[in-house]
């Protein structure tokens, strides 16, 4: 068995789902603007792929502490709906439907919420997913922590690495899509490393290393 690993943003959907959710956030008054524009500050290094990123990652997560799941669950749910949904690649789907074809493991691997993930995973008929799950207490609110490790950079490659564990296979009999730099960690371990739409840096890099770029298309 392969496993085929899916980025989510810019990857299989055509935007960063992120920057749509802190501008629904604040146009609902679940965020103030000096939230968002931190919040906006840090997409920006994401989008760059400075490594630095995985700390705002972590900041961003512990300021959902104290809110209820069942909300942001519910706000996740609505806005993938509305405005998610749309926006797969259709070079994506076709590519899902190639590597179910040839029997490979599809998993999401991606640094969204888990809410964000299974609406995905369940759309798409993925068989796992890697994400950042966000730790819920016993009354049902966010602790502003992950179930294990954060879900980005080196952090994307201990998930990959446990997942290809788990099923007996080796990183370099598995494929990764994305567009970021940022996955470069996963993208050198896996043995077809594929550039989706690439951000500069990683179009760059992948053409020095002779990988796969791809244009999977706007919906």
């Amino acid at each position: 068995m392969r496993i085929a690993f899916f980025d989510l943003d810019q990857t299989l959907i055509a935007v960063n789902s992120a920057r749509m959710w802190i501008r629904r956030e604040v146009a609902l008054g679940h965020i103030s603007k000096s939230q968002a524009l931190r919040a906006a500050a840090w997409l920006v290094q994401y989008e760059l792929g400075f490594a630095s990123v995985e700390e705002a990652v972590g900041r961003a997560i512990a300021a959902l502490a104290g809110t209820r799941s069942a909300d942001i669950k519910e706000r996740t749910s609505s806005f993938y709906e509305r405005q998610v949904r749309p926006l797969f690649r259709p070079g994506a789907l076709a590519e899902v439907a190639s590597r179910r074809q040839s029997a490979d493991r599809l998993v999401l691997l991606t640094s969204s919420s888990n809410y964000m993930a299974e609406l995905v995973a369940e759309e798409l008929e993925l068989h796992g997913m890697l994400c950042n799950h966000l730790e819920v207490d016993a009354a049902g609110f966010h602790t502003g922590r992950t179930v294990g490790p954060i879900c980005f950079g080196v952090g994307k490659l201990t998930h990959a690495l446990a997942e290809a564990g788990r099923h007996g296979v080796d990183l370099s009999e598995c494929s990764f899509f994305t567009d970021s730099f940022a996955d470069l960690p996963v993208l050198e371990q896996v043995g077809r490393a594929v550039a989706v739409n690439p951000d500069p840096r990683l179009k760059r890099v992948a053409k020095s290393r002779g990988w796969e770029v791809v244009d999977w298309g706007a919906p």
